[in-house]
């Protein structure tokens, strides 16, 4: 039962996509089993750029079967919008190829617009969601009162269950927000047009990723956002609404507790986060800048989903072993190493200062007051000047750089196997068997 899951080690934004798009190239299917369209996974393949919401990054390697789990919520304009993007770009997208979760919890026009409004009640306090419905949809899923993707197999049914759900939203919109109101009859027209033209696509998706196991073919589960966005295990309640950790793929695709072959961490090689919460190793200034980039290219620190720029520092590793050790990773695939090149010297945070005590761990700042009360120990590693970009070997590195990866990998007691040094689709070195 070759099963094997990406994870993001950090607050997400970590570069999953162009993993997963590697990985895949040895997957029967690529599947994602959580969250929605606030996760957004990049992947350029020569002059391509493709920017993925939903649909599982691997999916674009001919070879694969591409699954979306019943542990995610689903815009249905936003698949159907990349699901065009994808054949234009030659990409077959065809029924036998693409399956969506009967099961998975859908995502309306009124899950978005209360998602903003609700944002905007928390004035000072604001969680920096993304506004795309994400949270109000898992609400409804929670409640029990939420719509299924798979109820738009039966028009006449899933227009009741619109306007009821439109309805409600419309009802709190108006008495507690303050809103004009929704467009109900429009936005059921468009949903029930969506709807028609989704039921070939949806599947119990369950029973075909048991079946894959047990034929032993490979699944590649990859996780949206990151361990530290996780809503048990994150840094709450600066967290998004689902599980992001490893632990999450075995309900979010409805398989049993099968064997894991690899449980592949992804990090950058500094730190970033999008939207408010404690981030011990923030950097502002000119440093910022260096590990941000103007926005100029695609791969700079910009939110693929949002466009927001991401708030950066250096990396962090007791959150990272903390990621380590909730994902049961086995190996780690280091992105953006290429992006240090430059710095005389990289501070490195080994360890936290909280209540006057050193702690090397997150296990005793795992919400976010106590992370916030940190005060980060750093320790300086030599930097290097050298253009990793064009290098394809580990060997070719610079001592410095081979010194960082390695200070990384005693930290956290796995191995580096992977280091992307740019953001094309070759610009990976592999470091197995060192």
């Amino acid at each position: 039962m070759p099963l094997d899951i990406v994870v993001g080690a950090q607050w997400g934004d970590e570069g999953k996509g162009r993993v997963v798009d590697l990985l895949s190239r040895g997957a029967d299917i690529t599947a994602r089993y959580n969250g929605g369209d606030n996760a957004g996974h990049t992947v350029t393949i020569g002059d391509c750029i493709y920017k993925l919401h939903l649909i599982p990054s691997g999916f674009i390697h001919p070879g694969t079967t591409g699954v979306l789990g019943n542990g995610m919520v689903i815009n249905p304009q936003t698949l159907l919008g990349e699901m065009d993007m994808l054949r234009q770009a030659g990409v077959e997208v065809a029924a036998d190829r693409l399956f969506i979760a009967d099961a998975a919890a859908l995502i309306t026009p009124a899950h978005r617009l209360l998602d903003t409004a609700q944002e905007a009640a928390l004035r000072g306090g604001q969680i920096g969601t993304t506004g795309r419905g994400i949270g109000p949809a898992y609400v409804d899923k929670v409640s029990r009162r939420g719509m299924r993707i798979g109820e738009m197999l039966d028009l006449a049914s899933f227009k009741d269950r619109l306007d009821e759900h439109l309805s409600t939203i419309d009802t709190e919109l108006r008495n507690r927000y303050q809103h004009p109101g929704l467009d109900r009859k429009e936005i059921s027209r468009v949903l029930i047009e969506n709807a028609a033209t989704l039921q070939p696509y949806i599947r119990r998706v369950g029973p075909i990723v048991r079946q894959a196991l047990m034929d032993d073919r490979v699944v590649l589960a990859e996780a949206a956002q990151g361990t530290l966005l996780d809503l048990e295990q994150g840094t709450y309640p600066f967290v998004t609404s689902s599980c992001t950790t490893a632990a999450g793929v075995f309900s979010g695709l409805g398989i049993g507790i099968s064997p894991v072959r690899h449980v592949v961490g992804v990090t950058k090689s500094f730190q970033t986060r999008v939207g408010a919460g404690p981030f011990p190793t923030e950097l502002t200034g000119a440093d910022a800048v260096a590990l941000r980039g103007t926005g100029s290219n695609p791969w700079d620190e910009y939110g693929t989903t949002t466009g927001r720029p991401r708030r950066v520092g250096w990396l962090d590793l007791p959150l990272l072993r903390y990621a380590v050790e909730i994902n049961g990773v086995t190996e780690l695939f280091l992105t953006k190493l290429d992006v240090l090149s430059g710095f005389t010297e990289i501070p490195i945070c080994t360890a936290y200062r909280l209540n006057g005590r050193e702690v090397s761990t997150m296990e005793t700042t795992a919400d976010a007051r106590s992370l916030g009360m940190v005060e980060p120990i750093f320790t300086s590693l030599p930097g290097w000047k050298e253009d990793l970009r064009p290098m394809r070997d580990h060997n070719q590195f610079p001592e410095a750089a081979r010194g960082y990866v390695e200070f990384i990998e005693k930290a956290c007691g796995v191995p580096v196997r992977w280091i992307s040094v740019g953001p094309e689709r070759n610009a990976v070195v592999e470091k197995a068997g060192e």
